[in-house]
């Protein structure tokens, strides 16, 4: 089984290093020449376009910025895809971008299937990723060796388009989780708490949360900040949180204050920034570690 995969940076390049670390025989595109260098040191082959990566490749999967560069490149090699072969979207994408590649693959005798993965580069790198899947069930099952190499936990969520719209939804719930633990701390510190004491209480009670319980203690209280997600990416995240809700209907004024904290009263951390440092954005949290 030939594997491709396009767009090899933070979690792309994880990715092909469990793929390759497993055996596994791999063809890499990246627009990038230096990026792709690296996955040729790899040991990976390395692909020209990603139209002659897609006419060698039994699956192909997508590791892209955003929904509209997934539009781009599935439109630019749809023509190259080998019949009865999968796309794995393991991208930030949009559910509607999802649907319609999915129409455009049964058109072309492909499957494309969404899955977006969270973790981080951390987990990319370790094979730890979850990635919640969205399409056809049984090219999900025939995906099933390399999911086994690149993750720790699957889970079917729906039809096409759920995994996007499932993990939009967690984020935005990550995203907020920073902000009111943010605020939790600075209110216990207030009253003479600890952080580090006052996290303990948290995560013992019903307020806990992945926030809580992973990125506090792993890149907060410690100021590490290097968690490999930044401010830009969860500001994307955010903004399509806003626009599925704009496109669906739905009301999301519980979330809209967090958003604008994220989008507009946060602007003086950069994009480049770790996307834990949301916390101080209204001032640096005071404690000793």
């Amino acid at each position: 089984m030939q594997i491709g995969l396009i767009g090899c940076g933070n979690m792309g390049g994880g990715m092909a290093a469990q793929l390759i670390e497993n055996d596994s025989e791999l063809i890499c595109y990246d627009p990038n020449p230096e990026i792709l260098s690296k996955m040729r040191n790899l040991g990976a082959i390395c692909a020209k376009t990603a139209s002659e990566l897609a006419q060698l490749a039994d699956i192909i999967i997508l590791s892209l910025p955003k929904a509209t560069v997934v539009d781009a490149v599935m439109r630019d090699i749809v023509s190259d895809i080998r019949p009865d072969s999968i796309v794995l979207d393991t991208s930030t994408s949009e559910p509607a971008t999802s649907q319609a590649m999915a129409v455009l693959g049964d058109a072309n005798g492909f499957s494309f299937i969404d899955g977006p993965v969270s973790g981080g580069p951390a987990a990319a790198n370790a094979g730890t990723m979850t990635m919640l899947l969205g399409g056809n069930a049984s090219a999900i099952k025939r995906l099933t060796p390399v999911l086994d190499i690149l993750t720790a936990k699957t889970v079917i969520v729906g039809g096409s388009g759920a995994g996007h719209a499932a993990k939009i939804a967690n984020n935005m719930l990550c995203a907020a989780n920073l902000v009111l633990l943010g605020e939790a701390v600075r209110l216990g510190q207030a009253a003479g708490v600890a952080p580090e004491d006052l996290l303990q209480g948290i995560n013992a009670g019903s307020g806990r949360s992945g926030v809580s319980e992973v990125n506090f203690p792993k890149w907060i209280l410690n100021n590490a900040f290097n968690s490999g997600f930044t401010m830009g990416l969860m500001r994307k995240d955010v903004g399509l949180a806003l626009d599925l809700a704009h496109g669906t209907g739905v009301d999301l004024s519980g979330f809209a204050q967090i958003a604008d904290i994220w989008l507009n009263a946060s602007r003086d951390i950069s994009d480049s920034a770790d996307f834990n440092e949301i916390v101080k954005h209204d001032g640096n949290l005071d404690h000793d570690v």
